[in-house]
């Protein structure tokens, strides 16, 4: 027996962390995976080594974020990654003890901190700014299609920021002079619907609302705005490296990245409340050549000068 008690020892010390996330295992998580690994490893943890990870899916159902988030209150984490703003929320009304790190739109408005430099309780992340980036998209959109006199936002009506999302982006089309009508989609199953309803509404662009489930969905996406020849813009770099027209937002492999060492840093001890919710420093806007050819688009200089990637 003596010699299994070091044993029984060393695997209750290794250290566990609760993965929590609306979207899928499998291949569009991954490269947001390997950038968790890679802090993790810049904070000196490597899966399996001396960490373990729990991951809970949501599949992009948001009503199973809660029952996943209290598994794994239940299973005694160390450390909860909130790895989006509806996981944040379910995690952070499932324990106010376990240190959660979370990467949210609004953490103040969502009421996940009172303060970014000091959050305070047991929360602490990134700031993805998703919300304020939308109203810049009617800006460089209409740049590259200078006729279009509407354009439609799609959102998943099931995500809480989507109200302020739709007021914040029909304020710009306002002071635009475009019409803005609201698609709504919250399952796979209502994409082709709301797609083929921009032949109705004589739709020139088409702005794909933030949100988690929506970044699950890319692919398919993606082909539906080819398939239908829209105009589409975008949030995250991996819609355009996909085969989307353009994105502008910040970088979700950063907030990855930081996502971990932070776990990292609470793992040796550090406090959620004197750790300050980190801020995006820059953002990437992506242009798809090959996908402004097809759509018969000619991308204009101001855009060109002002990306960070153009694919072609």
């Amino acid at each position: 027996m003596a010699e299994v008690r070091p044993l029984r020892a060393q695997q209750k010390a290794m250290p566990v962390i609760g993965f929590l996330s609306i979207g899928s295992p499998g291949p569009v998580p991954a490269p947001y995976l390997a950038a968790f690994r890679q802090g993790l490893s810049e904070a000196g943890y490597v899966e399996g080594q001396n960490v373990a990870i729990e991951y809970r899916w949501a599949e992009g159902r948001y009503d199973r974020l809660s029952a996943l988030a209290a598994d794994l209150v239940g299973q005694k984490v160390d450390v909860i990654v909130a790895a989006s703003p509806p996981s944040a929320r379910a995690a952070k009304s499932a324990t106010s003890a376990i240190p959660i790190v979370f990467s949210s739109a609004d953490p103040i408005g969502e009421g996940l901190v009172s303060s970014l430099a000091r959050p305070g309780g047991n929360l602490t992340g990134a700031s993805i700014l998703t919300v304020e980036l939308m109203p810049k998209w009617l800006e460089l959109l209409p740049e590259l299609v200078p006729e279009a006199k509407v354009i439609a936002l799609l959102v998943n009506p099931d995500n809480p920021n989507t109200e302020p999302m739709i007021r914040d982006v029909q304020e710009a089309a306002r002071t635009k002079g475009v019409q803005l009508p609201v698609l709504k989609a919250a399952v796979e199953g209502e994409f082709a619907a709301a797609f083929a309803s921009l032949v109705q509404l004589h739709a020139g662009g088409l702005l794909i609302g933030t949100d988690p489930f929506f970044n699950s969905r890319r692919e398919q996406l993606v082909a539906l705005a080819a398939r239908h020849a829209v105009p589409a813009f975008y949030e995250w770099r991996e819609f355009a490296a996909a085969g989307g027209l353009i994105s502008y937002g910040s970088s979700l492999t950063v907030v990855y990245q930081q996502a971990a060492i932070y776990a990292g840093r609470i793992l040796k001890g550090g406090k959620p409340a004197d750790l300050p919710v980190e801020q995006p420093t820059w953002f990437e806007l992506v242009v798809n050549l090959n996908t402004a050819k097809t759509l018969g688009l000619t991308v204009p200089p101001s855009i060109l000068a002002r990306a960070d990637e153009v694919i072609e």
